[in-house]
């Protein structure tokens, strides 16, 4: 009887957590805490019509068969606004979310690359520099448009993705601090015409700020001046002034400055070429200003 009883109590806990498996759902965050290379997660805006989904799904290099096999995520416009809407005016978010993504875990030590088609203001460099400051790692990103874009909501995407894939929370600071870094190198990039210095300079800055935990507002413009000024981009006061909220909000967080190096490698090690140096500057200057303040004693002496 005793044997009877403990067979049939396991076969109902056995039958019982059976059942409750069977409904974890695919796309879990328990089913996708260990990212493995080549998991592969995609993103779409909630607002494609079935010709623009077509077109995504072409640019993505998938199709709808391949969707069944991968877990499918949806931005919503209410994502894009919840995140955009203290950077950009709403006429500019639009009341679409047609920006979508497909991400793929990469090797350890692959860092960040990114893949952009229809995406006309956000270039391959700002979503780099961005998706490292939000802490994504190792992973191929590829943003598209059904048609051109500016792409700047792909940004929520691709952490949204990054987040289900790993099961590791991205901050709501960490988020906002990306989001606000992709808009103002964005509008830099368009004010001075090139992108690939716009994304230069705010790395450059970043590091300069992180680096040396830079906090007053004074220390960070210097470093913001004299990076422009090497690199020949002339800026706005407002601009200036958005550069150092962003590094404000950053210095104020636990961001692995190490890490953002590694993943966005390709950046970093063109700043490497930077000869930025202030206090070898002051040196060489202050020796011109003595050797010419010596001629002149000597003038002086001479006449008395």
């Amino acid at each position: 009887m005793k044997f009877n009883y403990f067979f049939k109590t396991s076969l109902v806990l056995a039958l019982a957590m059976s059942f409750l498996i069977g409904y974890i759902p695919a796309n879990s965050t328990v089913a996708k805490a260990d990212a493995e290379y080549g998991d592969t997660m995609v993103t779409l805006g909630s607002d494609l019509n079935a010709d623009e989904r077509k077109t995504v799904l072409g640019l993505l290099e998938l199709t709808e068969d391949d969707l069944k096999t991968m877990t499918v995520l949806g931005i919503t416009n209410q994502d894009e606004h919840d995140y955009l809407d203290d950077y950009l005016p709403a006429s500019v978010i639009g009341t679409r979310a047609l920006s979508s993504i497909k991400l793929v875990k990469a090797e350890d030590g692959t860092g960040i690359k990114v893949t952009t088609k229809n995406i006309s203001y956000c270039t391959d460099a700002m979503y780099v520099n961005a998706l490292a400051t939000a802490g994504i790692k190792d992973a191929y990103v590829t943003v598209v448009g059904p048609f051109s874009i500016s792409g700047t909501a792909a940004l929520v995407g691709t952490m949204k993705a990054y987040e289900e894939m790993t099961g590791e929370d991205i901050s709501e600071d960490v988020k906002d601090a990306a989001t606000n870094e992709l808009v103002v190198t964005g509008e830099i990039a368009e004010m001075i015409g090139d992108s690939d210095k716009a994304s230069e300079l705010m790395g450059y800055v970043k590091n300069e700020v992180l680096e040396n935990k830079l906090k007053d507002e004074d220390e960070i413009r210097k470093v913001i001046e004299e990076a422009s000024d090497e690199m020949g981009v002339t800026l706005t006061d407002d601009e200036v002034e958005s550069i150092i909220s962003i590094m404000k909000k950053l210095g104020g967080l636990d961001i692995d400055l190490n890490s953002i190096k590694d993943q966005a490698k390709g950046l970093y090690d063109k700043l490497e070429g930077l000869d930025i140096d202030t206090e070898k500057a002051e040196g060489v200057w202050n020796n011109i200003v003595s050797f010419f303040k010596g001629i002149y004693d000597k003038i002086i002496n001479a006449f008395s």
